[in-house]
């Protein structure tokens, strides 16, 4: 299956797509120095959260998709050169909307969960 949105994404800060079948997508975030928020490496959970979200449109995988609305928990801290593997599974298509309920796990440790409400316009949302 061929990726259709967010292909200029930047690897190195939003993660790598890994896996991609219909309605699933699973992103590798591979952490770094640039990331981190203090002087111990805890990693900032907005770059936690662009990988998920990354996760979540790569699942839906419409070129007009974007972000209507997240319910996310951070469970456990990440730390700098930590790799987090995000999946995503569309759970629920009523007319343009999508939930996408979304994990990121170190290992065998959940970090992150969320569900991201996605819709697709019916034409790019910088068109309107």
């Amino acid at each position: 299956m061929k990726l259709r949105t967010h292909r200029m994404i930047d690897e190195s800060l939003s993660g790598r797509l890994v896996r991609l079948e219909e309605g699933r997508a699973t992103v590798r975030l591979s952490t770094s120095q640039a990331m981190a928020a203090d002087e111990r490496g805890l990693v900032h959970g907005g770059f936690l959260f662009s990988a998920a979200d990354y996760a979540a449109m790569a699942a839906v995988n419409d070129p007009r998709v974007v972000l209507g609305a997240a319910e996310t928990k951070f469970l456990a801290p990440v730390r700098k050169g930590e790799t987090v593997m995000f999946t995503a599974e569309v759970t629920q298509v009523k007319g343009k909307k999508r939930i996408v309920a979304v994990s990121g796990r170190v290992d065998d440790r959940t970090v992150f969960e969320g569900d991201f409400i996605c819709f697709v316009p019916e034409r790019h949302v910088l068109e309107y």
